[in-house]
């Protein structure tokens, strides 16, 4: 409900102008956001038990909050008149640092409004799965902004150094990471993501157990001077999926949470008992036998080569309903497909999911949607607002 109030008081700030204090009091009942007679009703506070109205501390709480933060600014010589400052209507407005605050919660899970190390360092119990999409190391930044190629390594080892304190025997950690950067100026490619898998074993002790490639066939066609324009590289389609662990013994990934159905000639396969003849290929390395791929299974254990498209019925719905609340559109989604087959692989029903570059929620409602616990927070506000109203539409 405090950022529910917080949202509210800074909406108020960026739509009417220069405000007192009685006109935003009065608004904010008008709205909702605080219950009529609250700014009226007075209690003894502290030792002198002198009466005040706890509705107003709250209010001033979060317009001192919001000075601190560069949001809003008080109209010189008008007792208790503010107003917006141009950088609260031109970006996003990120959390303090150190600070957290809870935005929203459900049965399984709650999301926070806080940046990812302090999110994280919050978090007292196991963590079965750190699933993220983290930012990428973009040249030109994305208004959620992003680390620079050369801090980035760094930046993503010291998100996870806090991680390793909680993260249960066996626990996963899975980073999509992008494919495409390259050297500036040059179409050779970076090495950021074999320097980062090295410096995740060495610096968290964490084993490398797959690299799962995302074939995106819906995938922009890129990189547009290399392959469009100079036709030095084939054109993009895949990201990766990059999968350690803490324990490869006692890893907690199943596939068989995630098997996929049998294609019609593997089920006819298996109702004529198997193959018929006697075979061996390879130079020996293949053999086989009468009745091999005969038992009847539950399925197909899933390929490594994840072919999801990125055009996502559920994203869609988002964007509109993100358009609809005038609240701006996460630059970078992914898939809800793709985050709940690796929320299903990765983590057993009912343990802990975090992802703490949480972004429009998609892990959140991956996680809500197939009955795992889950923590994921956002640096934003507008971004913890989107995914409160991803978590109160119905399941995906």
């Amino acid at each position: 409900m405090q950022l529910d109030l917080f949202a509210a008081v800074l909406d108020e700030y960026l739509h009417a102008g220069n405000l007192p204090n009685e006109a935003l009091y009065g608004s904010l009942c008008a709205r909702g956001a605080v219950r009529p007679g609250a700014f009226q009703q007075r209690v003894p506070i502290g030792a002198s038990g002198e009466q005040h109205s706890l509705a107003k501390r709250r209010v001033r709480w979060i317009q001192q909050t919001m000075r601190a933060m560069g949001l809003i600014e008080r109209i010189p010589e008008q007792r208790g008149v503010w107003r917006a400052t141009a950088k609260a209507k031109a970006e996003l407005t990120p959390a303090q640092p150190k600070v957290v605050i809870l935005g929203f919660h459900t049965e399984l899970g709650i999301g926070i409004w806080g940046n990812a190390a302090d999110v994280i360092s919050r978090i007292d119990q196991p963590v079965s799965l750190f699933l993220t999409s983290p930012p990428y190391p973009l040249r030109q930044p994305r208004a959620y902004g992003n680390p620079g190629l050369s801090e980035y390594v760094d930046f993503i080892t010291a998100t996870l150094e806090p991680i390793m304190r909680t993260i249960a025997p066996g626990g996963v950690v899975a980073l999509n990471v992008t494919n495409d950067i390259f050297v500036e100026g040059s179409p050779e490619r970076s090495t950021y993501r074999e320097e980062l898998v090295l410096a995740i074993k060495r610096r968290c002790g964490l084993a490398l157990m797959d690299t799962l490639i995302w074939h995106n066939p819906s995938k922009p066609p890129g990189p547009i001077q290399w392959a469009s324009k100079q036709r030095m590289q084939l054109g993009v389609a895949y990201e990766q999926v990059l999968y350690f662990t803490n324990d490869p013994h006692q890893c907690k990934a199943d596939n068989r949470r995630v098997l996929q159905p049998h294609s019609e000639a593997q089920r006819r396969l298996i109702e004529r008992g198997g193959e018929k003849r006697h075979a061996i290929n390879a130079d020996g390395a293949y053999r086989l036998r009468p009745g091999s791929y005969g038992n009847a299974t539950a399925g197909s254990i899933q390929r490594n080569v994840l072919n999801i498209s990125h055009n996502c019925p559920s994203q869609r719905a988002l964007r509109s309903r993100t358009d609809a609340l005038g609240l701006p559109r996460h630059g970078a989604v992914m898939p809800l497909k793709l985050a709940r087959l690796l929320v299903e692989f990765f983590c057993p029903p009912g343990e802990l999911v975090v992802d703490p570059f949480a972004g429009s929620f998609t892990t959140a409602r991956a996680a809500e949607d197939s009955g795992r616990r889950w923590i994921c927070g956002d640096k934003h506000l507008e971004y913890v607002l989107l995914g409160k109203h991803r978590m109160e539409s119905a399941p995906s």
